[in-house]
């Protein structure tokens, strides 16, 4: 498979990172035994970050892979796409 560099790609790497440290706290705090409400509300901010992430990718994919396999009439690429997208939602 072909790497992929992008204008945000150092971007989505620190929001990973923190979604990441996120993920050991909520473990940590489940662990723990801290109430379920608490546990939640952190997993929801978790979901959050990840859809932020999500979207920062696809913007990117748009911009760039898309737009190129556009311009070279790649449909398999656009396939891709919509396929992913299926998938993320």
């Amino acid at each position: 498979m072909e790497q992929h560099t992008h204008e945000h790609t150092k971007a989505v790497l620190n929001r990973m990172s923190r979604a990441i440290g996120h993920m050991n706290a909520v473990r940590k705090m489940i662990e723990d035994g801290r109430d379920c409400s608490d546990v939640l509300i952190q997993l929801s901010a978790i979901k959050s970050e990840i859809t932020g992430v999500s979207k920062v990718i696809l913007k990117d994919h748009i911009d760039h892979c898309i737009v190129d396999a556009v311009k070279e009439n790649d449909e398999d690429a656009i396939e891709n796409l919509k396929g992913a997208i299926d998938k993320l939602l």
